[in-house]
């Protein structure tokens, strides 16, 4: 957390996340997916503001996702579910410096609400615990409870059992090609696999290719994706984070990493980010 400004505002970081590997092994009869994946925590993201009220107000201060209404907006439903679990009288100003593209599978809609619960459980001064907030993070989204734990996970169920993993360092090549997926439209694709074998850890840790049962549904509908994945494939092997349209190549090294990201420069716009060991939410709080 940076310490409070001039006008009373706090920061606190909302990072993003990558999905190393995501399969769809079964479908519920209430329609929801069965889900295994990794969520890797990255060390770059958003940033959410805080500023305490004293009249119980919770206001969004700034621009948003073009479209979205305050009401429908992630950090002020996360800050009322909390006002209203822990009967608080306090009120709150949010803004978010966005950074992580909208609809790239990188999370930063469940991160920034994520934040927004942590942060606020401290300021307000409620500390319902770890578990709670988890809980209520997922009425609000199924990624959300990640972001709340903020350590990179194996996730199974609708991705909201979680088991912490211990991950090597690594850092990212990222591209973004621009495309908004609607996730409710991509899980009623018809040519998505829907039944894959479940993976387990060991396979995982052996480096076997898991992929994501969203990757080959876009690159047949979004010709922009399948031409980062082309570009990225000259440095490395692609990949599809989430269910959004973000790509990624892993690296063992920033120079590495730097390198690809410069023989790739022609072609396709891409940012070099580390990943991290525990989510930097994390840092801010055990620094305050």
């Amino acid at each position: 957390m940076s310490p409070l400004d001039d006008a009373g505002w706090s920061s606190w970081p909302a990072p993003a996340k990558l999905n190393l590997f995501l399969r769809i092994t079964a479908r519920r009869a209430d329609g929801y997916h069965v889900l295994q994946t990794v969520f890797r925590m990255l060390d770059w993201g958003d940033t959410v503001r805080l500023r305490l009220r004293d009249d119980g107000l919770i206001r969004r201060v700034g621009p948003s996702v073009p479209g979205l209404t305050e009401d429908d907006d992630l950090v002020v439903r996360a800050a009322r579910a909390l006002q209203r679990a822990a009967n608080c009288a306090q009120g709150v100003d949010i803004t978010v410096e966005k950074r992580i593209p909208t609809g790239a599978g990188l999370g930063g809609g469940s991160s920034d609400a994520a934040t927004v619960l942590r942060a606020l459980d401290r300021l307000w001064g409620i500390d319902l615990g770890e578990d709670r907030l988890a809980a209520l993070g997922l009425t609000l989204g199924a990624d959300v409870p990640v972001f709340v734990r903020g350590r990179n996970a194996w996730a199974e169920g609708v991705g909201e059992t979680l088991t912490p993993v211990a991950l090597e360092p690594a850092w990212y090549l990222l591209a973004d090609p621009g495309v908004h997926v609607n996730t409710a439209g991509l899980f009623q694709a018809p040519e998505l696999t829907r039944n894959a074998q479940p993976a387990t850890m060991v396979d995982f840790v052996s480096g076997a290719s898991l992929g994501n049962a969203f990757e080959p549904v876009l690159r047949r509908r979004e010709p922009a994706v399948e031409a980062v994945f082309a570009a990225l494939a000259t440095v490395g092997t692609p990949r599809l984070t989430g269910t959004g349209s973000g790509c990624f190549v892993e690296f063992a090294t920033r120079e590495s990493a730097e390198a690809a990201q410069a023989q790739v420069a022609s072609r396709v716009q891409t940012r070099v980010v580390a990943g991290a060991a525990r989510s930097p939410l994390l840092e801010a709080l055990d620094a305050m």
